[in-house]
């Protein structure tokens, strides 16, 4: 059994209350920080943990800080990204059930970090239940003396307000959801200037994911090593939630140190393969990231070992498929939510995805011919020069389905039907 660090205080009916949190180390690691750290030691410690952002883009959320420069304009704006339209993500909305005020300990902490008054939980609208629940935690605390002006008597003023998303994919993206914010279109913008010199409102803004700021409380009350040496592997450091859903027998959100193999994910926490199927593939960090196929079934699941075999953990959100799933079908579905998710400001995206879409749908019907495979890799090739990173990301499906399962894709255009089907 893996120590629970983020969901230590997990409940299967409802959500930790701030006595509970507290009983565990809650809001001690901020009290230590108010009477012993300055806003930089706090930016260093997070840095030497090696806390990397579990939001998808795995940046050092230290050094996303350190990049406020001293002399940044006031105010400066925190904003903490529940969007998570991430298909097959779901941790995140797992966390705010479970235990609120960790998100809130580390928005009002990294707040500090960066000199900021000022925090935005940017959510999606479905999950209301998630608002009203981070709504009424954050008046428990500022009634504690956690939140508002003058918090625990340090002369430090944080005030966290939850903002509901209008609900779009391209939402999650940085500069979009800064656009969004604002109460623009959310369309992405190219830096620079990056959002740390002039995001909301032209004013220094660090955005981080909840996961990551969830992390915070526990590195600054425990120590950079520690966090370190929860992960299994050198260049890991931390625990991490992998969201598992698809073909396992018990789908679910799990707390495992950076490093675990996927093979231990599967056979020893999902429960094994449903109804005693055979594993193919699967998506190790949700609908934009590429395919993991047996030859990666024992792979260790942190960031670098994807990286090195060219793919990326992304959320942690492992989609799991077995020998009988046909994966051009897999991947048509996510390909018609990322066509229709697009904002359609650049022509790769706005174009390219709509194309792809169609072509997968020719070969899925049994009418694809054998020009499509070469299409379909020049296509996504294209998609690598969009406005942003919505469309790479969109298309890593696809460039997993040609690398890996080309036979398959292949099968279908020659036997002129889906091979998986019985009709």
């Amino acid at each position: 059994m893996y120590p629970q660090v983020l969901l230590r205080n997990r409940k299967p009916d409802r959500i930790a209350t701030l006595a509970e949190y507290r009983a565990g180390g809650g809001y001690e690691g901020l009290v230590r920080v108010l009477e012993q750290r300055s806003p930089t030691e706090v930016r260093q410690v997070l840095l030497d943990a090696i806390l990397l952002g579990r939001g998808g883009a795995a940046f050092p959320a230290g050094m996303k800080m350190m990049t406020v420069a001293e002399d940044a304009p006031f105010p400066r704006y925190l904003v903490c990204n529940a969007d998570e339209m991430e298909p097959g993500t779901f941790k995140d909305r797992v966390l705010i059930h479970a235990d609120p005020h960790q998100l809130i300990e580390g928005m009002i902490l990294a707040a500090y970090a960066i000199s900021a008054e000022k925090g935005i939980i940017f959510i999606r609208p479905e999950y209301e239940s998630a608002a009203r629940i981070l709504e009424r935690e954050i008046g428990v605390a500022r009634e504690a003396g956690f939140l508002g002006r003058n918090i625990l008597g340090s002369g430090i003023d944080v005030e966290i307000v939850v903002h509901r998303s209008g609900g779009r994919y391209i939402c999650g993206e940085v500069t979009a959801q800064i656009n969004a914010l604002e109460g623009r279109r959310p369309n992405p913008k190219q830096p620079p200037p990056y959002p740390t010199e002039k995001g909301l409102w032209e004013k220094p803004t660090v955005l981080q994911n909840v996961e990551t700021l969830c992390c915070i409380p526990h590195i600054l009350r425990n120590g950079a090593q520690w966090f370190k040496d929860l992960a299994l592997t050198e260049s890991g450091a931390g625990t991490k939630l992998f969201g598992i859903s698809g073909k396992v027998n018990r789908p679910g959100c799990y707390e495992l140190p950076m490093g675990v193999r996927l093979s231990e994910i599967i056979e020893d926490h999902a429960g094994g393969m449903k109804n005693g199927g055979e594993f193919k593939a699967c998506l190790p960090g949700g609908a934009s990231t590429g395919f993991l196929t047996r030859e990666h079934y024992h792979i260790e699941m942190d960031f670098e070992a994807l990286k090195s075999v060219g793919n990326r953990l992304g959320t942690g959100a492992v989609m799991v498929f077995d020998r009988d799933t046909c994966l051009v079908a897999a991947t048509l579905n996510l390909i018609g939510f990322f066509a229709r998710e697009s904002c359609g400001w650049c022509t790769p995206c706005r174009e390219g995805l709509p194309y792809i879409r169609d072509i997968l749908w020719r070969i899925e019907t049994g009418k694809g011919t054998a020009e499509d495979i070469p299409a379909l890799k020049k296509i996504c090739k294209h998609l690598w020069h969009s406005y942003c990173a919505f469309a790479p990301g969109a298309v890593s499906p696809v460039e997993g389905l040609l690398t890996h399962f080309e036979d398959e894709v292949t099968a279908h255009i020659n036997q002129k039907k889906c091979p998986f089907r019985n009709s």
